[in-house]
């Protein structure tokens, strides 16, 4: 397929990476299906109707995810160049697959960043502590023996972080309802978060992937610092999300120059 930059492709993550070509992508930055609704029901909470995460998308028994996960993996490596940096959210449920099938795979895991939610919703069944982090692996597109020159803005992270160098635990609040007024997403990340990892690894004029682009953060940090991107969603009506944010993006830009 002739790849066209800036774009959201529709449908499904696999079968769209593998008519990519090689080594395209300078990054990939997503959000794959944690498999929290693995559970017939989702994640629910106790004594309460609300249940976290229920989406069919979301739901796979664990060998299945495991095959799934390795095979979307590969996919990444194969589209992004040598070296380059590969970013990959998750929670509890997943983030231990992942991390395991990376090693399995050889490939060089940098660092690991932790997202803290100071507003994370309460944890109502008192069974455990309050479930407030979300984790990032942040893997380089190599073998253990021969990753290097990752892509790591170091003096600009400790400029963000008043001189001082920057620690792997971020702080941000769980993404505000401004953000979601063209619709929501239940895994939807803060955009202040999505920018921080663009702006760490990735340089303007890259091109940057999200294979799970889901309401478009990702898509919305790269176009705001001047890289490039390609999204890819199966579900229209996120896609319609991640359109009409860019949308708005583009059109408060122009404004802004007049």
């Amino acid at each position: 397929m002739s790849l066209k930059k800036n774009h959201l492709y529709a449908g499904d993550a696999l079968e769209i990476l593998a008519e990519m070509p090689a080594n395209v992508f300078d990054s990939c930055i997503t959000d794959p299906p944690y498999n929290i609704a693995g559970r017939k029901k989702g994640l629910p909470w106790a004594f309460s109707s609300h249940v976290t995460m229920n989406e069919n998308w979301d739901r796979f028994d664990n060998q299945d995810y495991e095959q799934f996960t390795k095979k979307w993996l590969e996919q990444v490596c194969r589209v992004t160049k040598t070296n380059g940096n590969i970013f990959i959210f998750g929670s509890f449920h997943n983030i231990y697959t992942i991390g395991a099938i990376a090693k399995s795979l050889n490939l060089k895991i940098v660092n690991s960043i932790i997202w803290a939610k100071p507003n994370a919703q309460p944890n109502i069944t008192c069974r455990m502590f309050t479930e407030s982090t979300e984790q990032i692996i942040w893997i380089c597109n190599n073998t253990q023996d021969k990753a290097t020159k990752w892509t790591f803005n170091y003096q600009d992270m400790k400029t963000l972080n008043d001189g001082k160098q920057m620690r792997n635990f971020w702080s941000f609040p769980v993404t505000a309802p401004r953000e979601k007024i063209h619709g929501k997403h239940p895994s939807q990340k803060p955009l202040q978060l999505m920018e921080r990892l663009v702006l760490a690894g990735t340089n303007k004029g890259d091109l940057i992937l999200d294979c799970f682009c889901g309401s478009g953060t990702t898509l919305v940090a790269c176009a705001k610092h001047e890289r490039e991107y390609v999204g890819i969603e199966k579900e229209v009506a996120y896609l319609d999300v991640a359109a009409k944010r860019l949308h708005d993006l583009k059109r408060n830009e122009q404004s802004a120059n007049l």
